[in-house]
């Protein structure tokens, strides 16, 4: 497929007659035409680039719909955005999912349980610990197994909670909730517990008994990382009681 863009000469043709031709017949002709990578990796390369220098306007909502012309789907996105997101800022990555759910609209209703789980969507459930949960979860990887920094994606349905536990580390550790969908719960040992809503960020030191999910009407996602660290591991503990867990909404 070969890209041909007139915006330039339309918009700008009278005004700066050179600037559209450069625009028009280089930039999106000679540029976007050569060879060596795919346009469905110029799209996405094009996406990320005006992301890290912080230009999320039209022009950016432009390249997303053009990305997902070219072949680039939901997943792949999300995935690219978050690994840019290290680099560039979370910002910036919040400005643009902003603009590519909008884009990505439709693909999110057709999903149909995926509309589930926030733009990252459901993925399986999570049944390798379901034996840790009360109620039904879901599990989304977002890095690939191995990585240094493994990024779920977790989603609770209604009234869903994990058990209370521990993030063990002799040092550094610990863990962070980025959250994406819904409305929940998080709660430390002998504390309050907090409402979440989507942005809401919480970083839970290690060695601290704690657990999080989902309020009883409304599903519930959450971005969750470990921070690394010395002897980490997971100890699983006690269930949260539907007493403690309903009396938060009484």
């Amino acid at each position: 497929m070969t890209i041909k863009q007139t915006a330039g000469r339309e918009q700008l043709g009278d005004f700066a007659p050179d600037f559209a031709h450069y625009n028009d017949d280089v930039l999106f002709g000679e540029n976007w035409n050569s060879g060596g990578i795919d346009l469905k990796t110029r799209c996405l390369l094009t996406v990320t680039t005006l992301m890290a220098q912080g230009i999320t306007d039209s022009s950016l909502a432009y390249h997303i719909a053009n990305a997902k012309a070219h072949g680039v789907t939901r997943e792949e996105f999300a995935a690219a955005i978050t690994h840019v997101a290290f680099y560039a800022g979370w910002p910036k990555a919040w400005a643009t999912f902003n603009l590519a759910k909008e884009v990505y609209a439709e693909d999110a209703c057709a999903a149909g349980s995926e509309s589930h789980g926030g733009f990252f969507g459901l993925g399986e459930p999570n049944d390798a610990y379901a034996q840790y949960f009360i109620g039904q979860s879901y599990l989304k990887n977002l890095t690939a197994p191995g990585d240094y920094l493994p990024i779920h994606n977790v989603t609770f349905e209604p009234g869903c909670r994990n058990n209370w536990h521990i993030h063990t580390a002799t040092s550094g550790g610990g863990q962070i909730l980025i959250c994406v969908d819904g409305y929940g719960w998080y709660q430390e040992e002998g504390k309050p517990a907090q409402a979440l809503k989507p942005g809401d960020i919480v970083e839970i030191p290690a060695n601290v008994k704690h657990w999080h999910g989902a309020r009883r009407g409304s599903w519930f996602s959450h971005v969750a990382f470990g921070y690394p660290g010395e002897d980490c591991s997971n100890e699983w503990c006690e269930p949260v009681d539907d007493a403690t867990y309903n009396a938060l909404e009484a």
